[in-house]
């Protein structure tokens, strides 16, 4: 299993993450656009927002299934087969799969890990498991 682990009290909040991942898909700098999101608390610091593949809720609930899950165990969107009705975008109890205005599907992180070398502070990265 593949996925991303994210440490919110090394994150100082200063959004590479998101720059690295909007721009590795999306080729501009829109945080809009990215699947990871940095979330000012309330109380100070940050939380790094990124899909929990544990709730697969996406999955059930896409009616063209669209959204498998890989060998690697990342949740993924094949956008041949999805007809942006955002289903899984309402479902997400985390608000990790994304919708935004001009990209026609939804979209979510892959664990690609761009966002992993974009962070100066070491507040995220990939995790392997068998």
């Amino acid at each position: 299993m593949k996925y991303l682990k994210t440490y919110d009290e090394k994150c100082i909040g200063c959004n590479q993450c998101m720059t690295a991942c909007s721009l590795a898909f999306f080729k501009e700098d829109d945080s809009a656009k990215s699947a990871i999101q940095v979330i000012e608390k309330p109380d100070g610091g940050f939380h790094l927002v990124v899909c929990d593949q544990q709730y697969r809720k996406c999955v059930d609930e896409c009616p063209t299934q669209a959204i498998t899950i890989n060998k690697q165990g990342v949740v993924m969107i094949n956008k041949k087969l999805c007809i942006s009705c955002f289903a899984c975008v309402a479902v997400c109890p985390i608000d990790a799969m994304r919708r935004c205005d001009g990209v026609l599907n939804p979209f979510k992180c892959v664990a690609c890990g761009v966002c992993v070398k974009g962070c100066p502070t070491q507040a995220i990265e990939i995790v392997t498991e068998e």
